[in-house]
């Protein structure tokens, strides 16, 4: 079996829009930290310098928020109320984990120009691979914007699906939709030129907002993806589980048989 990394890093020194910040506390740093920690919360003197070399453990501290990097969106992720079952949508930590370990299906929707993949483009790939989704497969879109991860060009320049095309995937069983771009639905700035043109409310965010009336997960960021074949692997993208929350980073994997 090889295992294909499908994971965009969490990088402190790329471009993000929300930046994340990391400290690192070298094992030295570490060692000072737990003696003040042990001084502090249980009265216990301990000089650091008894320890090897004088060190203890290095630390990380990190700020980010839960969609910087590969990550799994969740129903609470696209609003507050569901139009579906209890309408409450659940968050990352209460989703089934059969979700995130399926059969995977890789279709290239990359264009030159930003913007939305309609049904009709989606069933010309569909054509083109000889196969259609299965319930339950965990669907891919090779958009190519992982090519600039870590520059602005990656929050700008990339495609999204509009909402038939989410709706032909869910019709077909499909529980989770992922992406190498930034977001399933096209940029910001695209979404918006093309509201203001028209006044059409339905191009403002249909892939999330399709997400309140139907249940389904997005794995936005992806990578590596131009390394699968159209199907014939396992995807396994099981979220972190963070407690209410809205997403959920991931180490998204692909399983081949050699």
């Amino acid at each position: 079996m090889r295992i294909i990394d499908l994971s965009s890093p969490i990088d402190a020194a790329a471009y993000e829009p929300d930046p994340v910040r990391h400290e690192v506390l070298s094992p030295r740093e570490g060692a000072l930290h737990m003696s003040s920690e042990m001084r502090e919360h249980f009265g216990i003197e301990f000089d650091p310098d008894i320890l090897p070399d004088g060190e203890f453990l290095s630390l990380d501290r990190l700020s980010l928020t839960s969609h910087t990097g590969t990550h799994v969106d969740a129903p609470s992720h696209y609003g507050s109320r569901a139009g579906y079952g209890t309408g409450v949508p659940r968050h990352i930590d209460q989703l089934p984990l059969e979700w995130f370990h399926r059969p995977g299906l890789v279709l290239n929707v990359a264009a030159e120009e930003p913007g939305v993949v309609g049904a009709a483009e989606l069933e010309k790939e569909f054509a083109r691979i000889g196969r259609t989704p299965q319930p339950q497969d965990i669907v891919l879109l090779r958009t190519g914007a992982s090519a600039w991860a870590g520059t602005p060009r990656y929050f700008t320049d990339f495609v999204g699906l509009d909402g038939p095309a989410v709706h032909l995937l869910l019709d077909a069983g499909v529980r989770v939709i992922g992406t190498d771009a930034f977001s399933l639905d096209a940029p910001f700035t695209n979404i918006l030129a093309r509201w203001q043109s028209t006044g059409d409310r339905s191009v403002l965010w249909p892939a999330h907002f399709a997400g309140r009336d139907r249940e389904y997960c997005q794995v936005e960021r992806l990578a590596n993806l131009e390394s699968l074949p159209p199907y014939g692997f396992e995807v396994v993208c099981f979220p972190i589980r963070v407690a209410g929350a809205g997403a959920g980073w991931t180490r998204a994997v692909a399983l081949l048989d050699d």
